[in-house]
């Protein structure tokens, strides 16, 4: 594939899936995490062509840090991939101003942050490609516990096209893709804000692996919007459907 591809949140679960599937198709990596530790694991099963930065996704100055220690190594950066995202298990009526300003903080800002310092090496170069990984909560809030994250994964959803409609007009190939699965059987319940179930427990869900087997697919087609579970756009189109009716005059 001889890209370069920046992974956030890479220390498990869909960032070190994805990792691991990357480095066998020849990719270098940068891989970011906070804990430094799972990071340097996760890079000893993916070879030498793989740099790891601790940095919090969330801290612009760490993210422009690990833009510049990237194209240091590697001369290039070719895909980004905004993986850092954290739940939250409360529901809305109970929500308090911390509860909002860390799911924004966590599913937003975090990618905000990596999408504008990136972007500059983007334009220079002509050409790039930005991955935000969402959720299907971005499109349908089924799950009420997870009030807050609902609206902020929605809030990215709207941001990542809205930049896409932005940049292409003056780079068209710069592309903003976002991947949205379902449930993913990580530790991503165990470490929703306020405790929640484990995700393993759920039904209707996919690995990391084959949440990764679709990111890599993103890299190739470069496709703008993709859901990793089939049948998950029909199921977002009957939501909807039954939902609103146009105003009577």
């Amino acid at each position: 594939m001889n890209k370069v591809v920046v992974i956030t949140g890479a220390s498990a679960g869909i960032g070190a899936a994805t990792a691991e599937l990357l480095s066998k198709q020849g990719v270098s990596l940068a891989l970011l995490a906070r804990r430094e530790d799972k990071l340097k694991q996760v890079a000893e099963k993916c070879g030498p062509n793989t740099l790891v930065v601790k940095a919090d996704a969330a801290n612009r100055e760490e993210i422009r840090h690990a833009v510049n220690r990237t194209i240091d190594r590697f001369r290039k950066i070719d895909v980004w991939i905004n993986n850092v995202g954290q739940g939250i298990s409360r529901p809305p009526s109970q929500l308090t101003e911390e509860d909002i300003d860390d799911m924004i903080r966590l599913n937003v800002k975090s990618a905000l942050y990596g999408m504008q310092e990136v972007l500059p090496h983007f334009k220079a170069a002509g050409e790039g490609h930005i991955i935000n990984i969402s959720s299907m909560l971005g499109r349908v809030p089924f799950a009420m516990i997870r009030s807050a994250y609902c609206g902020a994964k929605h809030f990215l959803n709207a941001l990542t096209a809205t930049f896409r409609e932005e940049i292409q007009q003056t780079h068209p190939n710069i592309q903003f893709s976002i991947v949205s699965p379902p449930v993913v059987r990580t530790d991503f319940g165990l470490n929703a804000l306020h405790g929640g179930p484990d995700s393993r427990t759920l039904p209707n869900s996919q690995s990391a692996e084959e949440v990764a087997a679709v990111i890599a697919q993103v890299i190739e087609s470069r496709v703008p919007d993709v859901y990793t579970m089939p049948g998950a756009h029909d199921r977002v189109v009957a939501y909807y459907s039954t939902l609103g009716t146009d105003a009577k005059n």
